[in-house]
């Protein structure tokens, strides 16, 4: 039976994956069901927020589906426009509502729509959890206790949660005291918008990468993604493969790493990396992927990735932590080769295994696993119905 479901995500303002990820979301779920979106607009003060240089300035690979009304959107300082989205929720009025958590700063809007449902429209809520706490307000002792305090007012006015994995779901669970019965796992959906295939070598020529063996990097540039190992790793090359290899790291710099250009100046190997550190737009995804013939994830550690997610729409190997979120997230996928945290002579282990297999004209390329969009919209549409929606 088609549902009435309300969507709560971020905006294009402060683009990020979940930008994708919430218009995704709400594509798949419109194919048999009603859907609204409330986007969260401006998030925090613009000096606040690392990616300030492209606030405004991208646009995702996808839009919404004609038919799916929006309210563009909440601002974090303007009680006007949340009373926009309280007229908003009571002209829907939603069976569910999908709220996404990734960041404290979006709490108290958050926070006000669930108050505003549990008053007025009695809506199922369900929270999808991106994140306990966001690693850079982790370190930070007040916004750590205004986030997980923040996050139980809303978790006390929410009626099931959203994990994309268990380790998460247990983490969830133990962090927040809900019992697990009410917190349900759905993976991630692939990023099959983002999948153009062009030719390898074209689309090195594109970059301006000559032809070699290419070993990507890409994603958010953060302590905890582990970049330095990745340098590390390549640096422990042999020559012979080095020397015929690119290291391409790309990804906008969020400041709370050791600089990136510092570690490259030092490596034997130095003219054989590219880095560039700037966010990339969704038009060039494509081909940075279709280029790379590896793709190379050192996280220290990790909720969830929507760069795995693209790796594996384009099917390439990735060499990966073996951290269990992503070994659950991965498991089935051919693909993926998992190295311990930190551990650079495993990842040189796996690149070098990799780049033989390569020279040797053996296929690179794997199936990608079934979370489609549709599938993850038919899992949702399976909750709604055990939490009596």
């Amino acid at each position: 039976m088609s549902k009435k479901i309300c969507i709560i995500g971020p905006s294009e303002l402060f683009f990020s994956g979940l930008t994708t990820h919430t218009i995704s979301l709400a594509n798949a779920l419109a194919k048999n069901n009603k859907v609204s979106v409330i986007l969260l607009k401006k998030l925090l003060p613009r000096f606040l927020y690392p990616g300030r240089k492209h606030i405004g300035k991208i646009s995702p690979a996808v839009a919404f589906y004609p038919g799916i009304e929006v309210y563009e959107g909440m601002n974090w300082n303007s009680p006007v426009s949340w009373y926009g989205a309280y007229k908003f929720l009571i002209r829907n009025r939603p069976d569910t509502i999908i709220m996404l958590w990734w960041t404290s700063s979006v709490a108290h809007m958050e926070l006000f729509l669930a108050i505003v449902n549990r008053l007025k429209i009695k809506s199922r809520i369900l929270l999808e959890m991106h994140e306990i706490v966001d690693p850079m307000e982790a370190g930070i002792l007040p916004i750590k206790l205004y986030s997980k305090i923040a996050g139980k007012l809303i978790m006390s006015r929410t009626d099931a949660f959203v994990t994309h994995s268990t380790p998460v779901k247990k983490q969830v669970a133990e962090i927040y005291g809900i019992n697990e019965k009410h917190i349900f796992v759905v993976p991630m959906g692939l990023h099959e918008d983002y999948k153009s295939i062009v030719d390898g070598r074209t689309s090195r020529n594109k970059l301006g990468i000559e032809d070699a063996f290419v070993i990507l990097y890409f994603g958010l540039i953060r302590k905890y993604k582990g970049v330095p190992y990745l340098i590390e790793a390549f640096n422990k090359l042999p020559r012979y493969i080095a020397e015929k290899s690119k290291l391409v790291i790309v990804g906008e710099d969020w400041g709370d790493e050791i600089p990136l250009n510092r570690i490259i100046e030092f490596s034997p190997y130095k003219k054989q990396i590219t880095c560039r550190l700037q966010f990339i737009p969704d038009e060039m995804i494509s081909r940075y992927f279709c280029a790379a013939n590896v793709v190379v994830l050192p996280y220290l550690r990790t909720s969830g990735s929507g760069v795995v997610n693209i790796a594996m729409a384009y099917g390439k190997p990735i060499i990966i932590s073996a951290i269990s979120t992503m070994m659950e997230s991965l498991a089935g996928y051919k693909g993926a080769l998992f190295t311990a945290p930190g551990d650079s002579a495993a990842i040189t282990g796996e690149l070098t295994e990799i780049y033989n297999k390569y020279v040797a004209g053996d296929s690179l390329t794997y199936s990608p696993p079934g979370n489609t969009w549709s599938e993850v919209a038919r899992q949702y549409e399976v909750i709604m119905e055990e939490i009596g929606v």
